[in-house]
């Protein structure tokens, strides 16, 4: 287990605004798990004592999305797009595996101070499983999107792909759906990624967005109560091709 010391800075598509909006909106529908009671806020003196017993672990937990090689240079889906942020080369990527690395409970705490937040200690127990599991349920989606599509599934096939090259996280930019579907009455969403996938090294790369919402408590204890709203961006020919042949197709 590496120490504080030997940690990168902090790098994943997940803001500090939108990870209290996460643990926020994670509260209101229901806890983590169905058997976890409610835990007030404790002061400053009680977490000193709670760190005392029960230190921020430091281990990092290896996701199954694979990362892919920044160094390859790619054609984008659209010159005229935004550039996506991505950190990756602080957060790096499992050594046997090459696959993205989560961060631990100390890099998620020490970097909200960092940006000025008031992070608690014992908050870091359920921000870090919500983070990873809903990545994971992300990268689900995304996988699904790429092996709908004969020509996709070639070319991911012929790679070892997809891959997630880079990424980006924006709480307050709404999508034009989610900005549409707001208009309409429905609820906005609480966080927005934009996720950039990568099929072949040096080849066109597919642009995701997903929208993050609430879910409603079911009453039957299944966990996290979140929708993610997965999708290739209308940017590029791929993209449309993607989308439309979804809704003719199904």
């Amino acid at each position: 287990m590496a120490g504080p010391k030997d940690e990168p800075p902090i790098s994943c598509p997940i803001d500090p605004a939108a990870r209290i909006a996460w643990l926020e909106k994670n509260q209101q529908a229901r806890p983590f798990t169905s058997t976890a009671p409610q835990t007030p806020i404790p002061t400053s003196a009680q977490q000193s004592r709670i760190l005392k017993t029960r230190p921020l672990a430091s281990d990092r937990e290896v996701s199954t999305i694979p990362r892919a090689d920044p160094t390859v240079s790619t054609t984008t889906p659209n010159p005229s797009s935004p550039k996506v942020a991505n950190n990756g080369q602080e957060t790096g990527s499992d050594g046997k595996s090459g696959n993205w690395i989560y961060p631990s409970e100390r890099m998620f705490f020490e970097a909200m101070k960092r940006k000025n937040y008031d992070p608690v200690a014992t908050d870091m127990s359920t921000i870090v499983p919500i983070h990873n599991a809903v990545n994971e349920r992300a990268w689900k989606e995304i996988k699904d999107w790429e092996s709908r599509y004969s020509w996709s599934r070639e070319e991911n096939k012929s790679c070892g792909g997809p891959r997630l090259h880079s990424f980006s996280g924006d709480s307050k930019k709404l999508s034009p759906r989610a900005r549409w579907n707001s208009l309409l009455g429905y609820h906005k969403p609480f966080d927005r990624h934009d996720w950039v996938v990568e099929r072949c090294p040096g080849m066109s790369r597919v642009e995701y967005v997903i929208d993050f919402y609430a879910g409603k408590d079911d009453g039957k204890g299944k966990g996290l109560s979140f929708y993610l709203d997965v999708r290739p961006k209308l940017n590029s020919w791929e993209g449309w091709k993607m989308r439309v042949w979804r809704l003719v197709a199904f």
